[in-house]
């Protein structure tokens, strides 16, 4: 539980980063996640960036009572009712999932907390990235274009009056192949405006390595 596991290395790092990759907001409590994810950053020192997306396992959603049918748009919702609360020192909002009347989280965070998206490449995906998040978490397939999905997000984030050059790119590399595969890919994002890389630990990577770029 990734929100239970940073409370703890907040106490126990200086240095480290905690992103979640990704937390499945719909299936949560819009003011929990934003005083237990206030709390972490304040904790952390200002460590946190929180990565959010609406998943794929409807028995997930089943067994929390959640509707599975209106998650990407409760994840909108959600997204603006966060920055409220994390901002506001009273909060009052009325929409389709929430109806809060003067409701403050205390203390808030020292800084509006960077919510960043993790998801696939879809139209309706890219273009709720391109207007809500502070950065993308791209989910690809093995078979997609990395260059073709950064050129259709560039474009979208214009068109939304946003500034491409200043927007987040955390990007994925497999663990598979060897270092000289994990470099190529690297650079390769970092060529794309990659402001983020993350390396999937599967089996057979060996021990942490520095890797010549």
């Amino acid at each position: 539980e990734p929100l239970v596991l940073f409370s703890h290395l907040a106490g126990v790092t200086t240095r480290l980063e905690f992103v979640t990759s990704v937390l499945v907001l719909p299936q949560r409590s819009t003011p929990l996640v934003a005083k237990q994810a206030a709390e972490i950053d304040l904790l952390s020192g200002g460590r946190l960036r929180l990565a959010v997306g609406v998943g794929w396992n409807f028995a997930e959603y089943a067994s929390l009572s959640a509707d599975f049918e209106t998650r990407n748009r409760r994840l909108e919702e959600q997204i603006v009712v966060l920055r409220k609360l994390w901002t506001e020192p009273l909060v009052t909002f009325k929409g389709r999932w929430h109806d809060l009347d003067r409701i403050a989280i205390t203390p808030r965070p020292a800084r509006p907390l960077p919510i960043w998206i993790g998801g696939g490449t879809g139209e309706p995906a890219l273009r709720r990235v391109a207007r809500l998040a502070d950065g993308w978490l791209p989910l690809l397939q093995p078979t997609e274009d990395p260059e073709k999905a950064m050129a259709r997000l560039r474009a979208l984030l214009v068109e939304a009056g946003r500034d491409a050059g200043s927007f987040g790119l955390d990007a994925r590399i497999r663990g598979t192949g060897g270092p000289a595969d994990w470099v190529a890919a690297a650079r390769r994002w970092s060529a794309l405006g990659a402001t983020h890389l993350c390396l999937s630990a599967g089996r057979g990577i060996p021990a942490p390595q520095q890797l010549e770029l």
